[in-house]
Parts: C-alpha cells; structure tokens; sequence
C-alpha cells in the first residue's frame, strides 16, 4: 500500500474484533488501537485515584488528565497508565465489570475520542509507528463516531451463542454450562448498557459487516483482508 489507509472495526463483545485487528495490522504492516482498553485503563486510573464512579464529573476531570501510553504494536500493544503497565491487570473481571460505568460516560467518551482521533492522524505521517502506513482502530463507535471518514470500516459480528462461547473459553478456559452462565452478564449485559451511548450493532452505511458466527480466527482475518483490498481497489 502507498497511501495511507485507516481499518476501522467496530462490533459487539466475543465476535473477534481484537484477535482480527491485530491479525489485520501484522499482515498490512500497519499500526493497532484498541480503544476499549482506553476505556479499561479510564476505570483502572480511576480506581487508582480513588475517584467515586458515581460522581460523573469526578470521572471526568480524573480522565482528562490520565497519563495513558497506548502501545500500537500490534505484536505487542501494551497499556501503561502513570508509568505502570496495566496491559494485563485491565482485563481481569474487575474491571469488566464496571468499566460501562466510565464508557457510558458523554465527556469521558469525548475526551478519549479525540486522543483516539490523534492517535490515528498519527499514523497517517510518516513519523508515525507505521511510518506513514496506517492503522487499524478496532471499539465499539469506530466506524461512526471515532472514523467515520475511515478509508475501509468493518463492522464485525456473531451471534450471541458464538459470542458467549468464545468469551467463555477466553475467561474460563470452557464453554460449558457454568462457564457460559458466569459469561453472560459481562458479554450481553456489556453490550447493552454501553449500545446506550454507541452504535455497534448494526451496520451503518458503507460499512461493511463480516459475520464471524461459524467461521474460525484464521478464516475471519482472510476474509477480513479481503474486504481491506476489495475496498482499496474501488478507492484507486
């Protein structure tokens, strides 16, 4: 690729966006952004500074002076907060499980998107990671929100069977029945609450959806890379 490209990926919880993403940004050389661990890392930062999550405003002013260091190697895209790397700790169920309140949050999403918004400008210069190559953005309002002008914008989706089974395995090492229970709050109940101030459900218009349901990592990211040339071509 000669001119800069921007892959943005949005969907719901368990369809694969992170693994393709990432699979995407190695096999294109480009730079990654997970921006639902900007969101992760808010909470831990948060917490840290023992802000009350119940205070919106509180969270907010915490937020806007974060000192977040968002790795965009896709080999190795590591989160560190205050000089700590949280790249591990921001996954754990802790987190998880009150993350919604600090990405429902109107300015707190604001704040991260235009820090989003720079990140990915970045890499379109050639002083960038990628050195001018680009970047593939994956979250949850990427393709309309954060990048609506994206050059190629996926919205990548599964049913929820597969969804639970995949974030079961993930979390628990199986997907049998306890396991799947002990999944679902996080995964539906997730995407629920934070659909309220997103739109990663549906396609919006030119956004092209991969439906990952019955298809494995590896044959998601080909077909992935597929959408990537095919829309590139159109665009020459």
């Amino acid at each position: 690729m000669t001119a800069p490209v921007t892959v943005a990926i949005d969907g719901p919880s368990g369809s694969g966006k992170s693994t393709v993403s990432r699979g995407l940004a190695s096999a294109l050389g480009l730079a990654y952004l997970d921006t639902g661990a900007m969101y992760r890392a808010a909470t831990w930062w948060c917490r840290r500074q023992g802000v009350d999550l119940d205070s919106p405003d509180a969270v907010t002013a915490a937020v806007a002076v974060m000192p977040l260091e968002m790795g965009i190697d896709p080999a190795a895209p590591a989160v560190v907060c205050d000089g700590v790397d949280i790249t591990a700790e921001i996954r754990g169920s802790d987190i998880s499980s009150i993350v919604s309140v600090v990405a429902t949050n109107l300015d707190v999403r604001a704040e991260l998107r235009e820090r989003q918004r720079a990140i990915i400008a970045a890499e379109r210069r050639a002083a960038g990671f990628s050195e001018g190559r680009g970047i593939v953005a994956e979250g949850r309002d990427i393709t309309t929100v954060v990048a609506p002008d994206a050059d190629v914008r996926i919205l990548l989706t599964a049913d929820e069977e597969a969804r639970l089974a995949r974030r079961a395995r993930e979390l628990h090492g199986s997907d049998d029945p306890d396991s799947l229970a002990a999944t679902h709050a996080e995964v539906v109940g997730r995407d629920a609450r934070d659909s309220t101030v997103s739109t990663f459900l549906t396609a919006a218009d030119g956004v092209v959806t991969i439906d990952s349901s019955r298809m494995d990592a590896a044959r998601t990211l080909e077909v992935a890379l597929g959408v990537v040339e095919q829309v590139r071509q159109e665009q020459r």
